[in-house]
């Protein structure tokens, strides 16, 4: 083996120095091709001795086991599926049992396993004569590589559960963020649309007779008591009312219950020819302390463009039993239902007469007005609307006047219109009215009143007889009389509703038929006042209060 090994050396070093120093080289030699050369280097790799022992091994020199002609020694130590360690020693013949053995380490990478249940292995190989000897390679430490992958998978875990919730956190903040931008940017334009003189800046021309909608609201929309409009017309209104059914229609336009931010109104639409009656009524709502039970409810104006066609809006509460005249021709009445009627009616058309004034102590401005005294001038059955409880809410201001002791001022508006024939004092009919002086202006509701006042005393029922309903003067008078109809039968023949012969022998309707006659005198001056016709009636509320009681206890009594 060493000459084998002497020859080997000399015949390297033979040829090294030959490549460096070709002349040493003899003369006759022939020289070999380096491809040649390195493949017979190849051929006369190295072979090893190796220790060689099946488990259980003891220590090297205890083994009397070798194997020669190995490219490699190796040494392992591997735990079985039981848990127990075996170590074993051998020898590497072959090149390709290299990968296999040597990268033993390995080969839990290459072929997965369940956690802990693969059993580990630690091979150590070499390349030297017996250099396989000695302490075999102590296992990895398993404890500590599961505390590791522990860990990985609880990092694992937590991300998988905090990445969703902060990737959820991060969205909703950049939403909230921007919905908060866009509301940022659209309380401006809000509240540009509340102040009246920015929203008409930018305001579309609708034409509204020989004005645009701007004009019309700079200069036409104060009434005389001094109370502004603007904030009451709101443009936008119309586009949040949806029309339902149309319940109504007359000379000025028609009437729709309409339903807003869920609730039913009363949608009054006016043509533009009417425009006036819209402006005035409009101004009238709009008067200051003018709300009270027994006048209909105001929510806004509203100028709306339909097909090409411009509309007035003015939206009230709704009362499903609709006008008065209605009602009663559906309806008869108890001596109840009439006076709880008639005195709605009443307190209605006093708080529209009375002036308020408010105290130099209360408002610090001496005799300031709070609401202005006023005149309806169109007070009829079908200007009074029934409300679920049984009491009236007086309606339709557009012929309103008002009138304030304070300033001394009439306003009587810019409407050319007059109130309706039928129900026309003595006084318009001759044309003998002052329409200058308000004194001559509330005799003409009290008349008005008295047919009112008629018309629901006929539907009472009085020992088990009641009229059918009709209007004022429905017998002398064609249905639609002319102003010059009128004049002759209330001026010149000085006729009025007749009085049904039932009623004398009914107390309460005996003493109401004196109120209405009251009511319509010739005279404007020896007419009645509202408020006296208020206390009357309550007095005969009383009365047939104190009568019914008595009345029950006699049947009790009786009963007993």
């Amino acid at each position: 083996m060493d000459d084998y090994r002497k020859n080997m050396s000399h015949e390297i070093s033979y040829t090294n120095n030959s490549k460096e120093y070709p002349s040493l080289l003899p003369q006759n030699s022939i020289q070999t091709h380096p491809r040649r050369h390195s493949k017979s280097k190849r051929r006369m790799k190295r072979r090893f001795k190796c220790f060689s022992c099946e488990p259980p091994c003891h220590n090297a020199s205890q083994h009397a086991h070798m194997c020669q002609n190995a490219i490699q020694c190796f040494k392992s130590r591997v735990r079985n599926a039981f848990g127990e360690e075996e170590v074993s020693r051998g020898c590497i013949n072959s090149p390709d049992q290299t990968p296999l053995i040597c990268s033993a380490n390995n080969i839990k990478s290459l072929n997965p396993r369940k956690r802990h249940t693969a059993s580990p292995v630690n091979v150590a190989c070499c390349a030297g004569d017996y250099c396989n000897g000695g302490e075999f390679p102590e296992l990895l430490n398993t404890e500590i590589t599961r505390l590791n992958d522990d860990r990985s998978n609880l990092v694992k875990l937590l991300f998988a559960i905090l990445g969703p919730i902060v990737a959820i956190s991060i969205l909703a903040y950049i939403a909230i963020y921007f919905i908060r931008r866009k509301h940022r940017k659209r309380l401006p334009s809000s509240r540009t649309k509340q102040d009246p003189d920015t929203y008409l800046m930018n305001d579309e021309r609708v034409t509204i007779g020989d004005s645009t909608l701007r004009e019309y609201l700079q200069h036409s929309v104060t009434s005389g008591s001094g109370s502004g409009l603007p904030v009451f017309i709101q443009r936008t209104l119309n586009k949040q009312v949806s029309l339902i059914e149309c319940i109504g229609r007359g000379k000025y336009g028609e009437v729709w219950r309409g339903q807003w931010h869920g609730e039913n109104v009363a949608v009054k639409i006016f043509t533009s020819r009417d425009e006036n009656s819209w402006r005035r009524e409009t101004e009238i709502y709009c008067t200051v302390a003018l709300r009270h039970e027994n006048i209909l409810g105001f929510i806004g104006s509203d100028i709306a463009s339909r097909n090409s066609c411009t509309q007035l809006w003015l939206l009230t509460h709704y009362h499903p039993n609709g006008s008065l005249m209605d009602y009663l021709s559906r309806n008869t009445l108890t001596h109840e239902k009439m006076i709880s009627i008639c005195l709605s009616i009443a307190n209605g058309l006093e708080h529209i007469h009375s002036e308020i004034t408010h105290s130099s102590e209360i408002s610090g401005i001496e005799g300031s007005s709070a609401k202005p005294a006023m005149a309806h001038r169109d007070l009829k059955s079908k200007n009074i609307l029934v409300k679920s409880n049984g009491t009236c809410v007086i309606a339709d201001f557009g012929l309103a006047v008002t009138h304030s002791n304070v300033t001394g001022k009439l306003d009587l508006g810019n409407n050319p219109k007059v109130g309706t024939k039928r129900y026309m004092a003595p006084e318009v009919l001759d044309e003998s009215i002052d329409m200058q002086r308000f004194d001559s202006l509330r005799p003409t509701d009290i008349y008005a009143l008295g047919l009112i006042l008629w018309e629901v005393c006929r539907r009472t029922i009085s020992s088990g007889k009641f009229e059918e309903y009709k209007v004022p003067y429905y017998d002398v008078v064609p249905a639609d009389p002319s102003f010059e109809d009128m004049r002759k039968v209330v001026c010149i023949d000085n006729y009025r509703p007749s009085i049904p012969n039932r009623w004398s022998s009914d107390p309460l309707l005996e003493d109401m038929s004196k109120l209405m006659k009251e009511c319509w005198r010739r005279n404007p001056v020896a007419r009645v006042s509202v408020l006296r016709v208020r206390k009357t009636i309550q007095k005969l509320a009383a009365a047939e209060k104190l009568k019914n009681e008595k009345m029950k206890s006699y049947e009790d009594e009786i009963c007993v």
